[in-house]
């Protein structure tokens, strides 16, 4: 399984095209955390699973579950859930829904982690990155009990330093 996961892109629409074209052929899945700042059925924005971010006035849900190859992911913006103090009760809640993966954005910073069983990823900004100069999203890949996180610069190259991998 292979997802692709994007974030507060606020507005952007040639890079959100240019992931997709370059991840599509390798995708089972893209994820938009929010803050696309897009229409409903923006062409951009209509590959992606999408929530809804504190920027957004579109119609997006505020959360979604998404499941591939049997891996269970939670998607929401984060916002609603204080991610910029704590991600306490983010893992209340994808706990709740029996998440593996919990996809959000909001604060800009990427990064991946796993904390009590949950693997929790934040793709960053590919607009206003928060922590780093590069602008990021992030490829999960899961297979054989292992995720691999894998983040890139908005133009394609991985990010040094920043590739994970993780039991699951």
């Amino acid at each position: 399984m292979k997802a692709v996961i994007v974030s507060d892109s606020h507005g952007l629409t040639a890079e959100l095209a240019d992931i997709v074209n370059r991840h599509y052929h390798e995708t089972d899945l893209f994820i938009h955390c929010g803050d696309s700042e897009l229409e409903v059925g923006a062409d951009e924005i209509a590959p992606f699973a999408v929530v809804r971010g504190n920027c957004d006035f579109a119609a997006f849900p505020a959360e979604r579950i998404e499941e591939v190859g049997g891996v269970r992911l939670f998607v929401t913006h984060g916002h609603l859930y204080g991610v910029k103090t704590s991600l306490l009760r983010l893992s209340y809640r994808a706990q709740e829904t029996g998440a593996h993966v919990v996809c959000f954005g909001h604060s800009h910073l990427a990064g991946a982690e796993q904390m009590n069983g949950l693997l929790f990823i934040n793709p960053g900004s590919i607009a206003l990155p928060r922590g780093r100069q590069e602008k990021t999203y992030a490829v999960l890949t899961i297979g054989g009990g292992r995720a691999h996180v894998q983040f890139y610069k908005v133009n394609g190259q991985p990010v040094p330093g920043m590739e994970r991998t993780f039991s699951i």
